[in-house]
């Protein structure tokens, strides 16, 4: 019985991680489509920050396996995208005066 029931959960979790595997390829796949589509930077950034999050939670939930520690993945997550928001307003300031100073 102990055999049987360690099995179904073996192939339970092996489906979980190539259903999770292919979702993170479908949504690269769905960020290199972007890349090359002409959308306002703002609001491509925004869909790609989106997107990157959303993989990045598949990503802590299932491969460093925090899916069931809401708490942890909270903690884990939540830092990320502060240090990534506060790196957008280092870094885009400094780029649009690089744009700015291009002679026309």
């Amino acid at each position: 019985m102990h055999e049987a029931t360690e099995s179904a959960h073996a192939e339970s979790s092996m489906r979980a991680i190539f259903t999770v595997w292919f979702s993170l390829l479908a949504l690269t796949g769905v960020e290199v489509f972007l890349a090359y589509q002409q959308l306002e930077l703002k609001l491509m950034l925004t869909i790609l920050m989106g997107l990157s999050l959303i993989k990045a939670s598949l990503i802590v939930a299932y491969f460093m396996h925090l899916r069931y520690e809401r708490r942890s993945l909270v903690f884990t997550l939540i830092p990320a995208l502060l240090f990534v928001v506060g790196m957008m307003f280092v870094i885009f300031p400094d780029s649009i005066r690089v744009l700015m100073m291009r002679v026309k």
